[in-house]
């Protein structure tokens, strides 16, 4: 992913980086930095007044999450109860609603298929349930978490851009979550993490990018990036 010269009135302005298949690029910055609404306007989910947005070299034209999901752009949001699940809804429901066309037979959707896909990514990610066709609401954040992933595997995307993956989910189910971001980039996706705690941010990432007032101030490897250099740079 490729993006340039992107901007936000009041916002962010001038944002420009490349975030490679096979590594994790770090975001990071203090509270009202402007990290979330880069990714929502890389999503198409928020409009941006100019910047261009490349993926795989190719130049795209991304006005909204439609779009962006056509181009195999996956963002999972920060407020995953409110803006990434269906609460209500089941689990074999969440896992696939992005991929309804994937499982279409004529006129009629497949539920065995639907099940097994969903099966199979549960089994995969380590899903604790009972049962696929309990409520998501019921789940641990945890799991909760597993399941957005899910929903984006299912949907075959190659960009995943996590903002605060590990909000609210106890410390086994965040090492289970940077497992599952490991495995995703050594199959050769690209990742963008978004965080605000920085021992994660250090400890994920290949590189890292800082924010500051909706600027970037400074992009690190991880050789040569600490808490202090890029507390310096968010500040």
């Amino acid at each position: 992913l490729r993006v340039e010269n992107l901007k936000r009135a009041g916002i962010f302005d001038d944002i420009s980086f490349v975030a490679y298949s096979g590594e994790i690029l770090g975001i990071s910055g203090l509270v009202g930095a402007g990290r979330t609404e880069i990714a929502r306007s890389i999503f198409g989910a928020d409009i941006r007044d100019k910047g261009d947005i490349y993926v795989y070299g190719k130049k795209c034209n991304i006005l909204s999450p439609r779009d962006a999901m056509k181009e195999g752009i996956a963002l999972l949001t920060e407020d995953r109860k409110g803006q990434g699940l269906i609460l209500q809804q089941d689990i074999v429901t969440n896992i696939t609603l992005p991929s309804l066309p994937r499982f279409k037979e004529k006129f009629f959707i497949d539920l065995k298929k639907l099940f097994l896909a969903s099966k199979s990514l549960s089994e995969e990610l380590d899903i604790k349930t009972p049962s696929l066709y309990k409520k998501v609401m019921e789940l641990s954040g945890g799991n909760q978490q597993k399941v957005v992933i899910a929903k984006w595997l299912c949907y075959n995307a190659r960009i995943f851009i996590f903002d605060e993956p590990t909000r609210g989910i106890d410390v086994g189910a965040k090492v289970e979550v940077y497992n599952i971001m490991n495995e995703l980039v050594s199959n050769g996706a690209c990742v963008i993490m978004i965080s605000s705690e920085l021992p994660e941010i250090l400890g994920m990432s290949d590189r890292i990018i800082v924010l500051h007032e909706g600027r970037i101030t400074g992009e690190f490897s991880r050789e040569n990036a600490n808490q202090e250099i890029i507390m310096k740079a968010a500040t």
